[in-house]
């Protein structure tokens, strides 16, 4: 294998070191797989992650991102990448900020959550872009919209650039909250539709109809002659790098079918109509990653018998045509017990490190772990639990990211400022009032911005050597 001095000299590796040394306290190893080398680098401890000092991660004022570096994410076999280069993703969820933009006495509420979002460095936001039928709804009827929730919506997306935060937008809900599944068949209803059940929604023409006519108008169009202009950035919807990705439903579920068909085949029908629509954005389905019949022998890392009985199959699923990565959720106090125990915690890296292997080796795609968290309301409930819990999340999804592998980014459940209670489900992260929490969430982003910045030196993670000519660790450039 060629040492760093043949590559660029024994200047070059003296400035890399200095930029190293001042990142982060990160060495390489050269590891020996399966008679692969590997070049991997190690940030601080992981094994203790609260001894290493936190950077400061900045805030962006709008205007600050220059256009050539805001592009779109898009993936690269196993990883995601921007401008070329791996794009690892330590993120959050917050779902109510399109409500709260609409309203003009909470609209600061949004900019609260981005600017401390941002202040631990973390990069991504999965939010609700739907409301159908309820208070505030942006979907008042099928295909009938307020342009004021609308507005909400591009404050959002307009917030999120600003602090450099890019966004997944998910277009309706299995379940009620916020109109969803249920809404969507009681408008088929309302029509005289003959519905016997909200799992109609997968197979029903007419349902299937308002689902698409409502995805056309958030991937494009307002009406049948505009396209949907971002009325603060004056970018259109389809063309703006802040939405990182389209997410079809958040968490669906079939109990109708335990045999998955019926899901597939909707998966099938909207993957590739959403693709139509924008093939420049990327598409996720918004799965818990149950697997189901297809992998028999998977199923054993499923919580329970009753995941495997829901219409869902994490494999099968993900391999529609216009799916560009895989998603997968971890709620241990919910499939488990509600009963905070060490137990949960094996379950965590051993259903995270199956789906990390199912993606790289059967979806060659990346997965994010797009919901993860500890609700207060568990018995037992103690924030050091609270924070073993995600330091496991990471450091699993770390000891992918060292490899190139497919453990793409994680997503917190959820990150609120001050002020928000009212919406708090029991797993709210404020991090003025969490700050051993606050660290870990710092410090994952620390280890993956080294990542990610040094790849912009032109880097390459995870590249086995088949033969000494092939492998290239660095450019000669830097």
């Amino acid at each position: 294998m060629d040492t760093l001095g043949k590559k660029f000299g024994f200047k070059g590796i003296f400035w890399v070191a200095i930029l190293v040394y001042f990142t982060v306290n990160l060495s390489y190893n050269v590891l020996v797989v399966n008679g692969d080398e590997i070049m991997e680098p190690v940030v601080g401890n992981l094994d203790n992650p609260l001894a290493y000092s936190i950077i400061n991660h900045g805030i962006y004022e709008e205007g600050e991102i220059e256009d050539e570096a805001w592009t779109m994410v898009q993936t690269k076999g196993n990883q995601f990448v921007v401008n070329g280069q791996p794009f690892y993703v330590n993120g959050f969820n917050t779902y109510w900020l399109m409500e709260f933009a609409v309203d003009q006495s909470t609209r600061g509420k949004v900019n609260e959550v981005f600017q401390q979002a941002s202040s631990v460095g973390l990069t991504v936001c999965r939010t609700w872009a739907f409301n159908d039928g309820q208070g505030q709804a942006l979907q008042k009827s099928p295909s009938v919209y307020d342009e004021e929730v609308f507005k909400g919506l591009d404050f959002v997306v307009s917030e999120a650039k600003k602090y450099k935060i890019r966004l997944i937008l998910t277009l309706t809900n299995n379940w009620d909250g916020y109109g969803g599944k249920p809404q969507y068949v009681k408008w088929g209803k309302a029509a005289g539709l003959n519905l016997t059940s909200d799992d109609d929604f997968f197979t029903d023409a007419t349902i299937k109809s308002y689902y698409k006519a409502n995805l056309k108008a958030r991937l494009v169009k307002w009406n049948t002659v505009l396209n949907r202009v971002n009325t603060l950035t004056n970018i259109t919807y389809k063309d703006d790098p802040t939405i990182f990705a389209w997410e079809l439903m958040n968490e669906p579920r079939c109990d109708a079918d335990p045999s998955g068909d019926k899901i597939q085949a909707w998966i099938e029908e909207m993957a590739v109509y959403a693709k139509s629509i924008d093939p420049k954005h990327l598409l996720e389905i918004g799965l818990e990653g149950f697997y189901g019949p297809s992998t028999p022998n998977r199923v054993r890392y499923n919580p329970s018998k009753y995941a495997q009985l829901i219409g869902t199959d994490f494999i099968r699923n993900h391999q529609v045509l216009g799916v560009d990565f895989a998603s997968a959720h971890i709620y241990t106090d919910a499939w488990i017990s509600s009963t905070i125990s060490d137990s949960h915690i094996p379950f965590v890296k051993s259903w995270m490190q199956a789906h990390i292997e199912d993606a790289e080796n059967a979806l060659n795609m990346p997965v994010v772990f797009g919901e993860f968290g500890v609700s207060a309301k568990d018995r037992g409930y103690n924030s050091s639990f609270r924070d073993t819990f995600i330091g496991a999340v990471y450091d699993t999804l770390i000891n992918s990211t060292k490899k190139g592998g497919s453990g793409g980014g994680s997503l917190l459940w959820q990150l609120f400022p001050e002020g928000t209670d009212s919406m708090d489900d029991g797993y709210a992260i404020v991090l003025s009032k969490s700050p051993s929490t606050s660290n870990i969430i710092s410090l994952q982003s620390t280890r993956l911005e080294t990542f990610n910045s040094l790849c912009s030196w032109k880097c390459h993670w995870g590249c086995k050597k088949k033969h000494p000519s092939e492998t290239v660790l660095f450019h000669d450039e830097l």
